[in-house]
């Protein structure tokens, strides 16, 4: 064999070697379905495709080869029908042998993250059909009947949602914690359905990243915690409101130091949400806030001025341009700030007063209005 030749064999093995790598391989057998169709279908975040249809032969046996990435592991699953034969959890390079019937059974071989798959499908299986049957039964009970039942339907739930916790604690570098985290029992009870619930999901998302940090899945997961947190920061916020009278804000300064809206010591705060972003809203700066804040500052007016940029660097820039005086604050979440929530922010410009710890109506239609308004305030 000539050098070129060596090096076309060596490059082709090369070639072939690198494709099988990014491949995953299926043999099943359904026993009860010979000379039958499956479908495999793959899970793409909340919803399922499609891959192919593959026959089975005249015992059964099928095969069927899914492209899984390097470091993205794939959610793969085989329908009979309607019935869900098998749920894999596939790695590149993975060779799976499946045994399983028209009605849903199967066991697996050769991965180990399609057997705790398989374990944690059971499982939630298990925990709904006993739910079921409880609902069922309470509603046709009745006295310390309906009551036990109902006392039966709390354990059941608790005792599950504790033992998912514990899964997905003990497992928060594998996968499988991803469906368990969106398991519901039924459409109005999500299993992780409390607000500190928002602190797993973090947590589990942090030690996935390290591992797939291209994966689809975790990036979904990824983006639920980051939903979750906002929320509990919400909730956190509110409740702070029922102490201070108002929603309370705490967000870095230009100098990457919190400042917290109920640290603020004045008689009047004007809250101003913002984008430094916008050409118009600068001007705003300089046009009407300037002059306010120089006439009233010294009377017990202050503004906590609150940009909604995703951008730092560009609001800093604005700010530091523009010499502005007052509390300068910045949240890069942008519209996705749950202080823009707490405070049903739509769009920006948006601004609130501060009097005696409680919002009050800040009269802001003109600059002769709010001056007047501000003159009343500060007496």
């Amino acid at each position: 064999m000539s050098r070129f030749s060596k090096i076309i064999a060596c490059a082709a093995a090369l070639i072939a070697a690198v494709s099988c790598s990014n491949n995953a391989k299926i043999e099943g057998t359904l026993s009860d379905a010979p000379s039958s169709e499956v479908v495999v279908k793959l899970l793409n975040i909340n919803h399922y495709e499609i891959l192919d249809t593959v026959r089975t032969d005249a015992a059964g046996r099928f095969a069927y080869k899914a492209e899984v990435k390097k470091g993205q592991p794939e959610f793969i699953y085989v329908f009979y029908k309607d019935t869900k034969v098998a749920s894999l959890l596939l790695e590149a390079g993975d060779k799976v042998s499946v045994t399983a019937d028209t009605l849903g059974n199967y066991s697996v071989e050769g991965s180990e993250e399609s057997l705790k798959l398989a374990q944690v499908e059971k499982n939630y299986a298990e925990a709904l059909m006993n739910l079921t049957n409880l609902s069922d039964y309470a509603m046709t009970a009745q006295g310390a009947d309906l009551e036990a039942a109902r006392k039966k339907i709390g354990q059941e739930y608790v005792n599950y949602y504790r033992n998912s916790v514990k899964y997905v604690m003990e497992n928060s570098k594998s996968l499988t914690v991803v469906p368990v985290f969106f398991q519901n029992f039924g459409s109005d009870l999500p299993v992780f359905s409390q607000s500190t619930d928002a602190l797993h999901f973090a947590a589990v998302s942090d030690s996935l990243e390290m591992v797939y940090p291209d994966s689809k899945y975790v990036k979904a997961l990824r983006a639920e915690a980051k939903k979750r947190q906002n929320y509990l920061e919400i909730e956190s916020r509110l409740n702070s409101a029922e102490t201070v009278g108002y929603p309370d804000i705490e967000l870095p300064d230009v100098n990457a130091q919190k400042v917290k809206l109920s640290d603020v010591d004045a008689k009047v705060t004007m809250i101003f949400f913002w984008s430094a972003a916008d050409a118009t809203q600068k001007m705003f700066n300089l046009d009407f806030l300037k002059s306010i804040y120089e006439d009233y500052h010294k009377k017990g007016f202050e503004i906590y001025q609150v940009s909604l940029d995703p951008d730092k660097a560009t609001w800093a820039k604005v700010v530091k341009e523009q010499k502005l005086p007052w509390i300068n604050v910045c949240d890069a979440r942008g519209a996705a700030s749950p202080y823009a929530l707490l405070y049903n922010i739509s769009s920006v410009p948006a601004a609130f007063v501060i009097a005696d710890g409680e919002l009050v109506d800040g009269d802001m239609v003109s600059e002769k209005a709010f001056r007047k308004r501000l003159e009343q305030l500060l007496k």
